[in-house]
């Protein structure tokens, strides 16, 4: 099996029930603290791959900055998306976990044991 890695936020609780749901599987993941560590735009754009979604459906709704930015904006391009989620990660869905080329949002948590055993 490769590496399991989560982008991980500690205050969020879906985030800390699927980190938890990881270990208690067995599976010791790299954990990233995304919001002190944010992902660059090279590697926000593998996750969205990864994920097989659309940089909007990655974008938190219901954040302050979401309103404040105007990213409700159907006009906006893919590419102008994934640079607001750049300069400011609080807007990336979480938790993102990572395993051998595949990834799932840990929403639910559950999500994620299709991951690790598959």
């Amino acid at each position: 099996m490769g590496q399991t890695t989560i982008y991980h936020n500690p205050r969020c609780s879906k985030s800390r029930q699927t980190l938890a749901l990881l270990e208690e599987n067995g599976v010791t993941p790299e954990v990233i603290a995304y919001l002190e560590t944010p992902p660059d735009k090279q590697t926000l754009n593998k996750l969205i791959d990864l994920l097989g979604i659309t940089p909007r459906d990655l974008l938190r709704k219901g954040e302050a900055e979401y309103k404040s930015l105007g990213l409700a904006d159907q006009s906006l391009s893919d590419d102008e998306l994934v640079d607001a989620m750049v300069s400011t990660p609080k807007l990336i869905e979480r938790p993102i976990v990572v395993r051998d080329n595949r990834a799932v949002l840990g929403r639910p948590p559950e999500n994620v044991l299709a991951l690790i055993s598959g």
